[in-house]
């Protein structure tokens, strides 16, 4: 999948993916898609919860050896 912006976000537990990528996601122009990788296993419905309160769109979630990956295409 193509994506403006990639956010690693290994190693860091809750909230600081989300943090994280909040920060990363003010400086994008709307439509643009940010990747993360994240190994928290909450993240996955950190991010859901995350796109339903801020209106953006989670594209996919995938998950690989232990690290999850999103695709957050902002609105």
């Amino acid at each position: 999948m193509d994506f403006n912006e990639e956010l690693d976000a290994r190693g860091l537990n809750c909230p600081l993916p989300i943090l994280r990528c909040k920060k990363a996601m003010n400086g994008m122009a709307a439509g643009d898609v940010l990747k993360i990788v994240a190994t928290d296993p909450g993240s996955v419905k950190d991010f859901e919860a995350f796109c339903k309160q801020t209106g953006n769109e989670l594209l996919e979630t995938a998950e690989e050896g232990g690290e999850f990956t999103f695709y957050i295409k902002k609105s």
